[in-house]
Parts: C-alpha cells; structure tokens; sequence
C-alpha cells in the first residue's frame, strides 16, 4: 500500500471518529443490550493495558520524543526513520510473496537490496527515486488475504492494539527484521541502543495521530481501537475494502452504515450529524475510486 492512500485513509479515519465524538452516545451499541461487546469482549482487560501503556509512555517516553522532534533535524529524522524501515522491509517482501503477489514481491526484494547497498543501509531512500515504491504488508495481513477472521479486538502492553489475528505477526515481524540478527551477532551493546532508537523514532511518527486521539477524543481508548480496526481492514484490501464491510457487526456503530434498521438507533439530538455522515461516505467512496 502506497503512502499516498495511507495518508488519504487516515484523514478519513480522523473525519470518521470526530463523527463518532459528536454523537456521544446517541447510538446504542451491541454491548447495551448484551453486557459484551463481540468485537472487544476483553474489553476491561485492554483498557488496563491501554491505561499502564499510556502511563509509561507520557511518563517516560513522551518527554523523550519531544527533545528528540524539537533538537533532532528533519533530514536526520528522516535518515533515522529510513534506517529503521529497511531493516524490517524483508518482512514486507516475504508477506507479498505469501499472499501471492509475486511481482510486487520481487520489486520490494529489490527495493532492500537498493537501500541496503546504494542508501547505505537503508539511511537514504534511493530506491523510491528509482521507482520502487514502498509498501506495507506483515503476517496478519497475509492472514487476512486467505480468510482468517480478525477475531477479538487486543492491546497488548507496550506494543499497542492488536488482534487474535494480528498477533500472530509478532514473532514473524521479529524474525524477519535484519536490527534481531545483528542483536544476535554484535550482542546487547549493538542492540540495545538500536532498539531504543527505533521505539524513540516509533513513537515519533505516531507524534500527530497521538495528539489528534487527545484533542478530539471523549474516549481516547475507543478512538484507537476503532481507528485500528478500520485501518487493519484497509490495509487487508489494499485500500479497496469491499462496501458491503461497514455490514459487519465490527462496524455496527460506524458512521458510514445507513441500513434503515439501524437507523431507528439515532436520537433525535443526532440526526442533525447525518448530513456530515454522507459527506465522509462520499469522501470515502471518492478515495476508493481514485
């Protein structure tokens, strides 16, 4: 999935979750009637994990990234963030590869091999002058390409949403990234302080999104979860998702649904949010076509 979609998504998903603010709780959801909601039925569970991850990270790493955004350059930000791309980019060539996109396969093969050599381990991005373009793949979406279910909304501790799905892409992620085998070679005095880099230059990227979630959200925790479980099913499709998926239950509160049965869910208070519902359909409908 090209950077250019990704960010034209995000937007939506942004539009999307303000929508969801502004009508509060107007709409009821699954979990008023049933005590469970079926997309986060270990719903107090994550929110204990969400609730220790976002201690830690305004505690400790949020004054970091903010001396590293404010004294770092740009260009050695952008340096650093190329770096640390290449170095997990095998895992999203052997991801095309099993989900059966031989050629992008072999063209982001290629791109390693271009940013690894002639970018200098991965600092400088001349594969993309080259007309390599970048992409996104890992295991969970290999996993959804061939039918697996998502499964159960997870926040893992420390390593952010997740799912039953998508957790299986951990270890695979782990194994595939070049920055565990030269842990392995060089030992903990390479490693560590790469790896502590790379969260630090993670956690950068993520700077906008994350200031966004405590602008706009009533629920910081329902915001990620959401966002995350429409950008996984984006990500599936690459960037094509079927219309008749806003029909899952997992979307059933999402605006975009306008299925007669569930309009009766809207208090008169919301209605007047439906004209702005139809603009981020239409808008979304627009970027899928593009």
């Amino acid at each position: 999935m090209n950077e250019k979609k990704t960010g034209n998504f995000l937007g939506i998903i942004f539009g999307t979750l303000l929508i969801i603010v502004l009508q509060g709780c107007a709409t009821v959801s699954e979990k008023d009637h049933t005590g469970i909601d079926p997309v986060d039925p270990h719903e107090d569970l994550n929110r204990v994990a969400y609730d220790f991850t976002d201690k830690i990270d305004r505690a400790l790493f949020e004054p970091i990234v903010g001396a590293y955004v404010d004294y770092v350059p740009d260009a050695a930000q952008k340096s650093i963030g190329n770096f640390y791309d290449n170095l997990s980019y095998p895992n999203v060539a052997l991801n095309a590869f099993l989900q059966g996109k031989i050629k992008q396969g072999f063209a982001d093969s290629l791109r390693f091999a271009v940013n690894s050599t002639v970018g200098l381990f991965g600092l400088f991005d001349m594969a993309t002058h080259m007309g390599l373009e970048q992409h996104n793949e890992d295991f969970g979406q290999t996993l959804g390409v061939w039918g697996v279910d998502s499964g159960s909304y997870l926040f893992i501790p420390l390593l952010g949403p997740s799912s039953e799905r998508d957790v299986a892409s951990v270890p695979v992620s782990m194994f595939t990234n070049v920055l565990f085998y030269v842990g392995t070679i060089a030992g903990a005095g390479v490693f560590a302080p790469l790896t502590i880099l790379g969260a630090i230059d993670k956690r950068a990227r993520l700077a906008g999104p994350m200031r966004i979630r405590d602008q706009a959200a009533l629920d910081p925790y329902l915001f990620v979860r959401e966002a995350t479980i429409q950008q996984r099913e984006y990500l599936v499709y690459d960037g094509n998702p079927p219309l008749d998926l806003y029909d899952d239950e997992s979307f059933r509160d999402n605006p975009f649904d306008r299925q007669p049965e569930k309009q009766h869910r809207q208090s008169e208070s919301s209605k007047q949010n439906e004209f702005m519902d139809t603009e981020i359909q239409q808008a979304n409908e627009n970027d899928l076509s593009e």
